[in-house]
This record gives C-alpha cells, structure tokens and sequence, in this order.
C-alpha cells in the first residue's frame, strides 16, 4: 500500500537548462560560505533521466534523476515534482543524519518540512523565536546542543510509535560518529522512489 499520493502537492520551478556535464560538482551555500556536494535523487521504477537542479527546496546542491516531469505554463518550461512531501522527509531524513553541520538554509528547511513556525520550534528546543530566526537567517551560529536536539525532533516526526523506542540509541551512536567526519569527505546522496522515498544503498566497488 502506498503511503503517499501520485502527482498530488506538486512543486513547480523553472527548468535548469545546464547539461550535467557543465554542471560544477559543488554549489556554494551562501548562508555559511561553505561548499556542499550534490545530493541526488532518483525515483524507483522509473527511468533514470537528464538531472535537474531542485531549486523549489531553498536549498543548494539537490538534483532529481527522476520522478518529475515538465510542464509549459504561459511559454515557459516548469518543473512538476512527484510527491513533494516525501521528497522533503528523505532531503531532511539525509540532511540529520549525514550532515556534520547544518547551514541556515537547511535549519530553515527542516522546520519548514515539519510545519511548524519558528516559535514552535523554538518551544521543542528550549529557546525562543528570535533566536531561530537568527540562525536561519545565519547573524549567530546555532549551539550545537540545539542542533543535535533539531535532528532528533526531525527524525521523532517521520517515525511511528514503534519506532521511537529505537531512536535514542540511534542518536547517540551516530552522533559520536559525526563528530568524527571529515566535512571535506561528504559523497553525493542517491534517492528512490518505492512507494516512499529512501536513501539508495551504496554499492562497494
């Protein structure tokens, strides 16, 4: 049974032209002056296609290899995207999990994908408005205590009941593992489609 609906809540934005292969690996993050590697996405069950930069996230480096299709709205070639949602819980469900430090843009794009406005967010991390407006807006550096409690909120609201349980031993081993990464070291993400959107396994050469 699937979980989400097909080519319901589509996100349109317009087409990147630019060919793969003039496509720089590393896009700019201007919110912390760092540079990110692509993330990209791919749909299951479909064919792999050209891939388009998905800009209608905010955030910089995500490419889909599928799973969109392209429309022409008055002379203009936009983007319609398959279940959005889904798509934003896997870019999140990455971002916690894989990433060392969270730039603005994507303290932004996780509360955006829970739906919750800067003062709930705020409330579920013990601070207040204004100091997650400022994150986002990257004026003051979010305190690390505040962004591993953000990944595990993230995480809490993709999981069932069941689920919960597990997540306390989850974090603290994977953390104590981020704090051992190499920023530099980060590899493109690969997502599919099959009925949910997941991570797609890396395959040892």
């Amino acid at each position: 049974m699937q979980n989400y609906q097909t080519d319901q809540g589509d996100t349109r934005g317009r087409r990147n032209h630019n060919s793969d292969e003039n496509r720089p690996p590393f896009c700019k993050d201007s919110g912390v002056g760092r540079y990110m590697n692509r993330e990209d996405f791919y749909l299951s069950g479909e064919d792999v296609r050209e891939p388009i930069r998905y800009r209608a996230c905010g955030l910089d480096g995500i490419y889909l290899h599928n799973g969109y299709r392209v429309e022409e709205h008055d002379g203009e070639e936009h983007i319609a995207v398959t279940d959005v949602d889904g798509l934003h819980n896997a870019i999140g469900r990455h971002l916690v999990i894989h990433r060392k430090g969270l730039s603005p843009k994507e303290v932004r794009f996780l509360r955006n994908t829970m739906n919750l406005t800067q003062a709930e967010m705020a409330e579920r991390l013990g601070n207040n408005a204004q100091s997650v407006a400022r994150w986002e807006k990257g004026e003051t550096e979010m305190p690390g205590t505040a962004e591993k409690l953000l990944r595990a909120v993230f995480l809490a609201s993709l999981m069932s009941d069941s689920e919960l349980v597990q997540l306390r031993d989850f974090l603290v081993s994977r953390l104590n593992e981020l704090d051992q990464i190499d920023e530099s070291a980060d590899t493109p993400a690969e997502f599919q489609f099959c009925e949910h959107w997941s991570e797609r396994e890396k395959i040892a050469a």
